[in-house]
């Protein structure tokens, strides 16, 4: 058996003979275990949110987009999106072309994002599980074009679940020449009529900017016919995701890039890991606080055990090995804190999602959900142990050792 760590374990769990190391040194242990509750607790919920975030954008985004590096479109029949769609492990490629415009309704108007898709576009998302109203996906009938609306725009505009007037949709004319007497000639003028539902992400990017209609639509209003401004992709069930992601970037080159769900929405996952982070760092601070308390203990345990020392020199204990019992010490009691810390934290983590002990507001509705989220990652949980015991290893060091030698002396 290691001789320091015997002995430490011994001084750890015995009774010492001033009655006040027993309690700085409990007290040690749950400034430690508070501390790493805190960060178990604390970046449980951004992973929380974090989840909940990509799991409202999954409802829009699709698996796999593929867009131009230069140019804003690039034709659909380009050589390298042909071989994409007969990928034998693609389930569902729709053609998109995206842009803004500007929507007239009764009066009220907004910049909007036209997205014009194919008809498959409900098998390539999951939007059907995201509408509201009467009606059902679709994007035209007979010589109508339909426009699905964001919640928010619908709001902004004014025209409720079902619009009764068409929607007037204007564009930038792109070719031909134009009378500059008259502004309006200067924009191309189409209609959008109502399917009986609009869409509701639960994020504004989407439910206060875009409109849902037919990719025929987006093509004739932007002139940009026999183009498309992304590839959107879904693989079959089973297939390996990230291989065939590879595949795809292989084959696009430097001429496309390849996005997956989170790429798409790099800015807001980027934030949020940022702010996930500083959480981390501000919290491992306090943990540093927290470790000054073992230092205490062991200032006092070392003068304790003073003839313990004495003894144990004269038994042939190196002046390195008596270093080492208190520096186990210290470790040890940062090794208890820390799974105790884990161990709480879990449990808070796991009532949490049980019973939302902890709400985001004190009126029902008002938010998305009505607790705070909370998503245990084993990574994090690897991270915060091997977190504590480094800082508790460094925070009982050098008073460790400046204590020992001035002992030894």
């Amino acid at each position: 058996m290691n001789f320091p760590f015997y002995i430490a374990r011994r001084y750890l769990f015995s009774k010492k003979s001033t009655h006040a190391i027993n309690v700085i040194s409990g007290i040690s242990v749950i400034g430690v275990a508070v501390a790493t509750m805190a960060l178990v607790v604390t970046l449980s919920v951004f992973n929380g949110f974090h989840d909940l975030v990509a799991h409202f954008f999954t409802s829009f985004d699709p698996q796999l987009k593929v867009t131009p590096l230069k140019g804003k479109t690039v034709a659909a029949d380009d050589p390298v999106l042909t071989q994409i769609r007969q990928l034998p492990q693609i389930e569902v490629a729709t053609e998109c072309v995206e842009d803004q415009a500007l929507a007239i309704y009764n009066g009220h108007q907004a910049m909007v994002v036209i997205k014009g898709v194919d008809d498959n576009f409900d098998q390539l998302t999951h939007i059907n599980e995201i509408l509201i109203g009467d009606g059902e996906f679709s994007l035209h009938a007979a010589d109508m074009d339909y426009g699905i609306l964001g919640v928010r725009l619908a709001e902004q505009l004014a025209t409720g679940l079902t619009y009764v007037h068409p929607l007037k949709i204007y564009a930038p004319r792109r070719e031909g020449q134009f009378d500059m007497t008259n502004p309006t000639d200067a924009f191309e003028e189409e209609e959008l009529y109502s399917p009986g539902v609009i869409f509701n992400v639960k994020q504004g990017k989407y439910d206060k900017n875009y409109i849902v209609t037919s990719i025929a639509f987006a093509r004739r209003i932007f002139a940009q016919q026999g183009m498309l401004s992304s590839l959107e992709l879904r693989l079959k069930p089973g297939s390996n995701f990230e291989s065939v992601k590879s595949e795809i970037k292989k084959l696009c080159g430097d001429k496309f890039a390849v996005k997956d769900r989170f790429e798409q929405q790099d800015d807001t996952f980027k934030i949020m890991k940022i702010e996930k982070f500083i959480a981390y760092i501000f919290l491992t601070f306090i943990l540093m606080v927290a470790c000054f308390n073992i230092i205490g203990s062991l200032s006092m345990l070392i003068i304790d055990k003073k003839d313990d020392v004495v003894t144990l020199r004269n038994l042939g204990a190196s002046d390195k090995q008596i270093v080492r019992i208190f520096l186990f010490e210290g470790r040890m009691i940062s090794a208890i804190g820390a799974v105790i810390g884990i161990l709480l934290g879990l449990l808070l983590c796991g009532l949490q999602q049980q019973f939302g002990l902890v709400a985001l507001g004190s009126s029902s509705g008002s938010f998305i959900i009505n607790a705070y989220p909370v998503s245990v990652h084993p990574e994090d949980i690897v991270l915060i142990f091997v977190t504590v015991l480094v800082v508790g290893f460094l925070a009982v060091w050098y008073p460790v050792r400046y204590f020992a030698k001035r002992l030894l002396a």
